[in-house]
């Protein structure tokens, strides 16, 4: 009895030296994990936060991006200063409507701005996942109405979609193609595209005219026409034609490239001379596909129709060549 109770008196002491000894550990790591994000920050680390982010309206956006990649405490702290109320009114410009600002190019000030809001937020989250940086820029810029497919008045005399997209392009340049297939499907999700192109498509033509310009300025502004390579466009505008059958294809590049005046008028149906003289230049192999296309389709009259004129157009063609071409010598001297 007096032993046992000598040991557990003991003992206790121990255990209780080890927890506090654990304890002290825990603390001392804390302290340690503290003092190198306090050391991270430089000469920041003196500066209340208040301070740091008044420092940070002295700067430009562009010395802000270089001043993301000093440290990732930095970069948090600044991911922080773009989420407040000030941060957001100092980075998200939406002077879209005027173009004309004193001392600068129309409409080149803002579109250089987002260039490089798109850099300064392409550094800041280069550490997280994909998915989860499209989530956080989505949630910066979601309060701008103009970046939105339905979301301006007046889409034709606005900056706001150019400016979505150089920020992409500028957000997305380098990334694989599996990281820019899951843009495009964010963007699709958040613009509802592919609901607004099976609506144009399935209608006729010109009876949701103010439908297809939206889709127009979007496709193009956004998607196309910021990217230096062809490649780049290629892919994006693969991405958009890709889940649609060809004629639906033939109908939605024709809205996204074709003259504007057209897109509230019906154009008349082509005579099959000008089909004929179109596929004899376009050459042997998109011509013998087009026309192997309607022989397993079944469409044997038009294709026995264009058989026709095909012979008739090559027959005209070779006919305005001979008469082209010189007369020999003999014929000359007899004229």
């Amino acid at each position: 009895m007096t032993s046992t109770a000598r040991t557990s008196y003991t003992s206790a002491p121990n255990q209780k030296h080890r927890r506090s000894n654990r304890r002290s550990r825990q603390r001392g790591n804390t302290a340690d994990t503290d003092s190198q994000s306090l050391s991270t920050l430089g000469y920041f680390k003196t500066l209340p936060l208040e301070i740091f982010q008044m420092v940070l309206k002295y700067l430009s956006v562009k010395d802000i991006s270089m001043l993301s990649m000093v440290s990732k405490t930095i970069s948090n702290r600044l991911i922080n200063y773009i989420s407040t109320p000030s941060g957001n009114r100092r980075l998200l410009l939406q002077d879209f409507h005027n173009l004309e600002l004193p001392g600068k190019r129309e409409g080149s000030y803002i579109l250089e701005h987002y260039k490089s809001l798109g850099l300064l937020l392409k550094r800041c989250t280069l550490l997280l996942p994909t998915k989860d940086r499209l989530k956080y820029i989505h949630k910066i810029l979601s309060e701008v109405s103009c970046f939105k497919l339905n979301g301006c008045a007046s889409p034709l005399h606005c900056l706001g979609l150019q400016c979505y997209g150089v920020f992409l392009q500028i957000l997305t340049a380098g990334w694989d193609e599996l990281e820019c297939h899951r843009v495009f499907n964010f963007l699709c999700e958040l613009s509802n595209l592919p609901r607004k192109v099976q609506t144009v498509v399935s209608s006729k033509p010109g009876s949701a005219r103010k439908l297809e310009l939206r889709i127009r300025l979007y496709c193009r502004s956004v998607l196309l026409n910021h990217w230096i390579h062809r490649s780049d466009s290629a892919f994006w505008l693969t991405r958009i034609l890709k889940p649609w059958p060809m004629v639906n294809q033939a109908r939605l590049l024709y809205i996204i490239f074709g003259p504007v005046s057209s897109l509230d008028v019906v154009p008349r149906e082509w005579l099959m001379e000008n089909n004929a003289r179109l596929l004899i230049l376009s050459g042997n192999s998109i011509c013998f596909t087009f026309m192997a296309s309607k022989a397993v389709n079944g469409r044997t009259l038009e294709l026995a129709r264009l058989m026709v004129f095909l012979a008739l157009v090559s027959t005209s063609q070779h006919s305005r060549l001979r008469l082209s071409e010189p007369l020999p010598p003999d014929l000359l001297s007899q004229t």
